[in-house]
């Protein structure tokens, strides 16, 4: 049987794999490094976040700066505190310049303020000075002899600290804001995409909104805290955790709204902890024209209700789209979603019709058809219908629309107007929906996470133990709101125990082995170890157990007033 002879040599090379994987040290060094940097790398944009290269910049400290060399850590410098310095580029070279004093640096440096904040002048966010929690990398740009990156390189709570406040509003409550914390905490460590070597994300929505020091608040600082160490997994993989302001009662798949950021693949793959789902179960499936214009032309009960944008309306006048989409349609055919491009807005023509062909499963549009006198221009991805069909250059709050198209007794367009719901792309946690479900219904942070994303777990960044120095041991945090938890192994390789150390105690936990391809991760209640809030794990190989073994784990929370799917 051709079929059974290809699944065994599959399974046998994946055990190959695995084996490769607890024994060779260049393969374990990207885990190590996963598991013990927490520092995320932040490139700041300027004031509108148009740019994020610079000629010129100037900062200061709060307190003493120190200014050193990034590859050897040696010191170069050091600035008094409150003392403006400018950093420039030119020819290839760096110079920083205060007190009337020119120092030239050849190569890419660090700025560090041990016991204070690091400002960026004449930058504000929020209305305030910016200032910076640790230190920041003046990184020459790529191919270029003048222009450089100001990356702040920071730890990921006081990171969070800087994004929870100005993604949500401290007022949605302490339970939605912890939610956020931890789709934002995913959402850095297991990013969609990194385009640039040189930093890890940016400080604007094209990432998440990261505002800095200067705008935290208690409250959200609070729900960073009350999460440390917290992140959603699906299958032993960090989730990426999208989320957006309202999904309008009706979440939507990823796959049909997301393009594959390298192939363009649209609809892209699925993923199946990123599914659509209505709020109420009560909801019936959105499967034709009639059911869409049904419930986003009405208000049904969701969690989204207190949305400014649950439902909305936009109206033109023929004459009037007919101008805007010569335009967008121009813009928008750059994205490769538009069929066929057009070139010139002059080849536009009279808007005849506009035709949805294809919509996902909270019934936002993913392909539309718009009909002209001189030809049909095909549009896909929710964001593309979105910015073509803008109001007073702005682009739709959603693709959750229905168009409803007045015509004159001779079939001549003359209205359109469009019906919709929700603000974003609708795709994991809708933010209004969080706010809701913690303040008004008193919903737990982790029953928030289990409703948008199906079937996750939280718990701890999963890490691989093994007899190479570099992973003999690691340390984690873990914020528990209550006094339970699972120790997940996958112990496949059959170590006999493990030991680990909780809280500044010692403990060997004996662990079930046996031979077995397909054996199902072992959950032992490590509740008795634990204590309610913050705990110190460290997990420890046991050496008398040989070179040739490992084991995969995680710890998981427990909420034992919230199921697997979040009820």
């Amino acid at each position: 049987n051709y079929l059974g002879i290809k699944t065994l040599k599959n399974i046998f090379l994946g055990f190959i794999i695995l084996s490769l994987v607890f024994v060779n040290p260049k393969i374990f060094a990207q885990n190590n490094e996963l598991e013990t940097n927490k520092n995320v790398r932040v490139a700041i944009g300027n004031q509108n976040f148009s740019n994020y290269s610079y000629e010129k910049l100037s900062f200061f400290g709060t307190s003493d700066i120190q200014i050193y060399d990034i590859k050897s850590n040696n010191l170069i410098t050091e600035i008094p505190s409150e003392t403006p310095f400018e950093v420039s580029r030119k020819s290839s070279s760096f110079e920083i310049t205060f007190n009337n004093d020119t120092k030239a640096i050849s190569d890419n440096f660090g700025i560090n303020c041990t016991d204070g904040l690091i400002g960026i002048k004449d930058l504000k966010r929020k209305g305030k000075q910016a200032l910076y929690h640790s230190s920041f990398e003046i990184i020459k740009k790529p191919k270029t002899d003048n222009y450089f990156y100001a990356v702040n390189v920071l730890d990921i709570q006081d990171y969070l600290k800087g994004v929870v406040p100005n993604e949500m509003p401290t007022h949605f409550g302490l339970e939605a804001l912890k939610a956020q914390a931890v789709a934002a905490r995913n959402y850095v460590l297991s990013p969609r995409t990194k385009l640039v070597d040189e930093y890890d994300v940016v400080d604007s929505v094209s990432s998440q909104v990261y505002f800095g020091a200067n705008t935290e608040e208690k409250l959200s600082n609070e729900a960073v805290d009350k999460t440390d160490g917290i992140v959603a997994l699906y299958n032993w993989n960090l989730i990426l955790a999208q989320y957006s302001s309202t999904a309008g009662g009706y979440t939507e798949s990823f796959a049909n709204a997301f393009s594959d950021p390298v192939t363009k693949k649209f609809p892209s793959d699925a993923k199946p902890y990123l599914i659509a789902k209505a709020d109420m179960i009560t909801q019936q499936p959105l499967k034709t024209e009639e059911q869409v214009a049904e419930y986003y032309t009405n208000t049904p009960d969701s969690y989204d209700i207190r949305s400014p944008y649950y439902r909305w309306q936009k109206v033109w006048t023929a004459q009037e789209l007919e101008q805007i989409l010569s335009k967008t349609l121009v813009e928008q055919s750059k994205t490769g979603f538009v069929y066929p491009k057009l070139q010139k807005s002059s080849d536009f023509g009279r808007l005849k019709d506009i035709k949805p062909k294809r919509r996902g499963d909270s019934g936002k549009l993913i392909d539309i058809e718009i009909v002209t006198d001189r030809g049909i221009y095909t549009v896909q991805k929710e964001l593309v219908i979105r910015r073509v069909f803008q109001k007073n250059n702005i682009s739709l709050p959603s693709a959750n629309v229905v168009f409803d198209l007045t015509f004159d007794n001779k079939n001549n367009l003359t209205d359109i107007a469009a019906y919709g719901g929700g603000f974003g792309h609708g795709v994991g946690m809708s933010q209004y929906g969080a706010g809701f479900m913690g303040k008004e219904l008193k919903f737990s942070y982790d029953k928030i996470l289990k409703h948008y994303y199906t079937n996750i777990a939280l718990g701890t960044e999963p890490v691989i133990i093994s007899a190479h120095p570099t992973q003999q041991k690691y340390t984690q945090k873990i914020y528990l709101d209550y006094k339970n938890a699972d120790l997940i192994i996958d112990n496949r390789f059959n170590l006999s125990n493990i030991n680990m150390e909780v809280n500044g105690k010692e403990y060997k936990i004996p662990l079930k082995t046996g031979f077995s391809l397909f054996r199902a991760p072992l959950r032992i209640d490590i509740s008795e170890l634990i204590k309610k809030g913050e705990n110190t794990i460290t997990f420890k190989y046991p050496l008398e157990e040989g070179s040739m073994k490992g084991a995969r784990l995680y710890v998981e929370a427990i909420n034992p007033n919230v199921g697997k799917y979040g009820f």
